[in-house]
């Protein structure tokens, strides 16, 4: 398959190291990957504060760049729901734009989305000794109803402890601009999340969304809990051989 990986935002700037893990699980399956320079922000951001008219320009320029492959892979849950659901909306309907957008949108896969719907392998060939709890993002658990995939991969990387989290379904606090425009409530949510990752006795975090791991793993680190943080990508790209 001809595979495009799109990084967003928060990867590209601050957590590279996932989209390398995308690219080389990916191959290892057998792939064939893509990293389209041109590509920038979904227009998540833009849409979700009120400028619509920006997010219609960063939809269009998506549906460009992505044109033509088989299939895009996203390492976060939250833009890849951006892309599903808002992106149909922001077109009108019968414009070329709308057009491209049914074209494109559809291919449009979460990691483990891919890996299971389309790849349809839930074992990876991982390995990662470690005891891990996931916390399921808002995005990735309201929008685009991922149930159990990322567990279902994580239970079969070899070595790997899965611990269930209490009150997994409950956010995190994070939510984008929400963390920004209401901080003392973002940062309750985050002592709660906190309290019952510490609770399974986990040595990492896992989850779908870098940007959520990002806002947990800062309480994480400043109460000097020693639980990291790691996307699902980098856990089942792990392999025995890189340990």
């Amino acid at each position: 398959m001809r595979v495009a990986l799109f990084i967003t935002c928060v990867n590209d700037t601050l957590f590279p190291g996932t989209g390398k893990a995308v690219v080389s699980l990916l191959r290892r399956l057998g792939c064939d990957v893509d990293f389209p320079a041109a590509q920038t922000c979904c227009g998540q951001m833009h849409v979700n504060t009120g400028y619509r008219e920006e997010g219609v320009r960063l939809a269009r320029h998506f549906t460009e760049v992505f044109a033509g492959y088989d299939a895009v892979v996203a390492p976060s849950g939250s833009c890849a729901a951006m892309v599903r659901e808002q992106y149909p909306k922001l077109a009108k309907p019968g414009s070329r734009g709308a057009a491209a957008i049914a074209e494109v949108a559809p291919k449009v896969y979460e990691l483990s989305e891919f890996l299971i719907d389309v790849l349809k392998t839930d074992d990876v060939g991982a390995y990662f000794p470690h005891r891990v709890t996931y916390h399921p993002t808002c995005h990735s658990l309201r929008s685009l109803h991922l149930g159990d995939r990322p567990t279902r991969l994580l239970a079969n990387v070899r070595g790997l402890e899965l611990v269930p989290l209490p009150g997994a379904e409950e956010c995190c606090g994070f939510g984008g601009t929400f963390a920004v425009k209401n901080p003392a409530v973002s940062a309750a949510m985050g002592a709660d999340k906190t309290r019952s990752i510490l609770d399974t006795g986990a040595e990492v975090l896992c989850a779908a969304d870098n940007s959520c791991l990002m806002h947990i793993g800062g309480t994480l680190s400043r109460q000097k809990t020693g639980v990291r943080t790691m996307h699902l990508a980098e856990i089942l790209a792990s392999t025995e051989e890189a340990q």
